[in-house]
């Protein structure tokens, strides 16, 4: 090589150097506790992931559940059905809210008993069961699919009487009944977009949350009576952010977040974007999903279905919202039977297919554990958001999401920890979890973030 090449080469080194951005990933400041990602299986999606073929079902299992291969989705999310025959564990009333109620089981739940059986056989010990709504009888409107409200709550009297203590008892029973058939329900829910009217089960509050306050602390009383101490209740799957944060200072100020072990919340009307105040409880988003059909595109136009829009909304909701937990709508679903709000699905019959969607999860959930410590990360070049969490098993974790035109370089500095071993893989148009560079040296990883990418780094 001349010496003008010699020049020309250090030239370019510098000129490289001087392009990297310095990001320091601290341990000792801790931001949120992570429970995890996961989705559910409503609504008689259960039923069909338990009938499909074989070889489809353990794959879309493998894509969902595994940490070597797939997402390694840790939460699942199950509907607490209460509509009549066959939906709901108690589908008559009794007659009064102080009669015995008739309780019937079958130990299949729409097929979520199978399909928690599943999960947990690849290690998901987080099962949330949320109920959609009160039992239709125990309603102002007297039908689980009409708006109304919970008999006996604030504003709502029924000549029927109160059901408070009725329903209650029908979710401790709920939980119960999977507690026999040795699946332990660890959050229990009792709303699901209870500012939203649909035409199936539904049930509502009101905007100053009149009806979740005077409910919560006979919930509470009702799971510590029957020794239910492991059981977590969550409060309220509002449609979207803006209702949450209106909910929230009415529950502190009654009380009620005393009772409380998670404040939950949808994504559809509003996106967590930033830190709820108010309360120091955990915020989960527990459901979410594009209205556009399923497609394994990762980024072309920025659509609401592809894998890069998914990829910026987690980063935005775990970084500046300091989410513990991000659950999608569906997991597994046969040929786009409902809409793209769904992970997995079978395109062409024969295989299961991952959507981009799909992709911008595993990059969070695969190596995010259960028990993950988010911890603090700064210094992230324009366009990019960087996260970092701390694992129970002391691996580190720093996942980051390149938002702009251009490519950025990155290094990444440590405090509180030296990382002994780095490895990295990278998610964009064209490529899926696929390894890539992190190059460990003096204590620091240089690792490069492509346009509309994610790269996450794993130190040990």
């Amino acid at each position: 090589m001349h010496f003008s090449e010699h020049i020309a080469a250090f030239g370019a080194f510098l000129s490289f150097a001087a392009a990297q951005t310095a990001i320091t990933i601290d341990a000792g400041t801790v931001l949120q506790d992570i429970a995890g990602f996961g989705f559910s299986q409503a609504f008689g999606r259960a039923t069909e992931f338990k009938n499909a073929a074989a070889g489809i079902q353990k794959q879309a299992l493998d894509y969902l559940f595994s940490t070597s291969t797939g997402a390694g989705f840790s939460i699942i999310r199950n509907r607490i059905g209460s509509g009549g025959s066959g939906d709901s564990i108690e589908p008559n009333s009794p007659g009064s809210p102080s009669s015995a109620p008739s309780y019937v089981w079958d130990n299949n739940d729409s097929g979520q008993v199978w399909f928690s059986q599943q999960a947990r056989s690849y290690g998901v010990n987080t099962i949330y069961a949320d109920a959609w709504s009160a039992p239709g009888f125990m309603k102002t409107s007297g039908s689980d699919a009409t708006p109304g409200y919970l008999c006996g709550t604030t504003g709502h009297t029924c000549s029927t009487g109160d059901w408070r203590q009725a329903y209650a008892n029908f979710l401790v029973k709920y939980v119960q009944f999977y507690d026999a058939a040795g699946i332990p329900i660890t959050h229990l829910g009792f709303l699901n977009e209870p500012d939203f009217s649909p035409g199936y089960s539904q049930m509502q509050i009101s905007s100053n949350a009149q009806e979740a306050i005077s409910f919560i602390p006979i919930l509470s009383a009702a799971v510590k009576a029957a020794g239910l101490s492991n059981v977590t209740l969550t409060c309220c799957d509002a449609v979207g952010w803006g209702t949450t944060a209106t909910y929230i200072p009415n529950l502190v100020n009654a009380g009620s977040t005393s009772y409380l072990g998670v404040i939950t919340s949808h994504s559809y009307s509003a996106d967590a974007t930033t830190n709820l105040a108010g309360t120091s409880l955990p915020k989960w988003n527990t459901e979410g999903g594009p209205s556009s059909a399923f497609t394994t595109t990762w980024y072309a136009s920025g659509a609401d279905n592809e894998g890069f829009t998914w990829a910026n909304k987690l980063a935005v909701a775990m970084v500046n919202a300091r989410l513990g937990a991000y659950l999608f709508w569906e997991g597994f679903e046969l040929r786009q039977t409902q809409s793209g709000s769904h992970l997995v699905d079978t395109t062409d019959g024969v295989n299961a297919t991952p959507s981009g969607i799909f992709w911008a999860f595993a990059m969070w959930s695969r190596y995010i554990r259960p028990g993950a410590k988010a911890i603090a990360a700064t210094g992230s070049p324009s366009g990019v958001l960087t996260g970092a969490a701390r694992n129970a098993d002391g691996s580190t974790v720093v996942v980051l999401t390149n938002s702009g035109t251009a490519s950025q370089s990155v290094k990444l500095g440590f405090e509180g920890f030296t990382p002994k071993t780095s490895s990295a893989w990278v998610t964009n148009q064209g490529s899926t979890f696929k390894t890539t560079t992190a190059a460990l040296s003096g204590g620091a990883v240089t690792v490069s973030v492509p346009s509309k990418g994610v790269v996450t780094v794993r130190l040990t």
